[in-house]
């Protein structure tokens, strides 16, 4: 262009637009605020113990604070509403866990439905249940105390949490699969249970890793058997309960993170670009197999069939141990 045949006018407030653009700062990126992570669970578990360290190295890595707002109750519903309502901008989020499809599958009717109004977007880690003894238990192997069970039907218990708990659903599917006439002791809470079986008044408990860690690494108990398809790194030695014999077992937890519904694409890559990055990372990794979980990021969509794998694999347990919904 020949600038000479602008009308000075319109040149002034050409150059005005110019320079008064190239004095704005440029768009910030998300997140330009503190981002809240709400757990559908109380403070001091598996759980909690892990999205905090999550929450802390994204923290670092934004240079914003990631935080953690424990909202527990019944099915996770409280967190996911919390979620649900919040506007859908990326600045809160929630964790989807195992109870996430198993409330779907113990309750008549949920305030929502998490495979529609959920934004998937990244897993955060994986573990997997033991099958626990006391350490002087006579039961050397997962095949022993079946043998024992057939022995004597009806004689020996089983020690979970809660009825509805992704533990006591394992438990239901390890009876109904392994044909086992045991009997299924649910507790209040984990520890409650462990003191039941120290004390023989359950012979065996399943739970999660986590929550039996302590008393396995000081000797209390023993892992018979673990429940993921493949053995878990954190007990490469020990079988699971596939191998121990009953066939096609599997119960593997998980934990992401979940979005509500409409939260822009490019907030949900950025938090999973940014997961994949801190859940590699070594010393995050040594953190996590302190408490028996492997860190695994995902894609929004693997998590997504996750969910809904869970789902259809909790709704067929229902329907095959006859126990009916909340």
């Amino acid at each position: 262009m020949n600038l000479a045949r602008v009308p000075r006018a319109l040149f002034g407030v050409g150059l005005f637009t110019v320079m008064a653009a190239a004095s704005l700062p440029a768009r910030a990126e998300w997140p330009e605020m503190p981002v809240r992570i709400v757990l559908p669970f109380g403070a001091g578990g598996v759980a909690d113990f892990t999205t905090r360290t999550l929450a802390d190295r994204l923290s670092a890595k934004f240079g914003r604070r990631v935080f953690v707002e424990n909202k527990p109750g019944p099915g996770g519903i409280n967190a996911a509403l919390t979620v649900l309502n919040a506007p859908p901008d990326g600045y809160t989020m929630g964790l989807a866990a195992i109870i996430t499809a198993l409330s779907v599958a113990t309750f008549n009717k949920l305030p929502y439905d998490p495979l529609t109004q959920f934004e998937m977007v990244s897993t955060i880690g994986i573990f997997d249940m033991d099958f626990a003894v006391k350490a002087d238990s006579p039961y050397q192997t997962l095949g022993d105390f079946l043998e024992a069970a057939k022995a004597r039907p009806g004689k020996l218990n089983i020690g979970t949490i809660a009825i509805g708990s992704a533990q006591n659903f394992g438990t239901e599917l390890f009876k109904s699969m392994a044909k086992a006439d045991v009997v299924i002791v649910p507790y209040h809470n984990s520890p409650d249970a462990v003191v039941a079986l120290l004390r023989n008044d359950v012979q065996m408990v399943v739970d999660f890793a986590p929550a039996l860690q302590g008393q396995i690494n000081s000797k209390e108990l023993r892992v018979l058997a673990t429940s993921g398809l493949t053995r878990s790194p954190a007990a490469p030695d020990v079988p699971t309960v596939d191998e121990a014999g009953v066939k096609g077992y599997e119960v593997t937890s998980w934990n992401g993170l979940f979005a509500p519904k409409g939260t822009p694409k490019q907030v949900i890559a950025t938090m999973n670009k940014a997961m994949h990055e801190v859940l590699a990372m070594p010393d995050l990794k040594v953190q996590f197999e302190k408490v028996g979980v492997e860190p695994h990021a995902s894609t929004p969509d693997e998590l997504m069939h996750m969910v809904r794998s869970d789902i259809h694999k909790w709704e067929t347990v229902m329907a095959a141990t006859g126990m009916a919904k909340k």
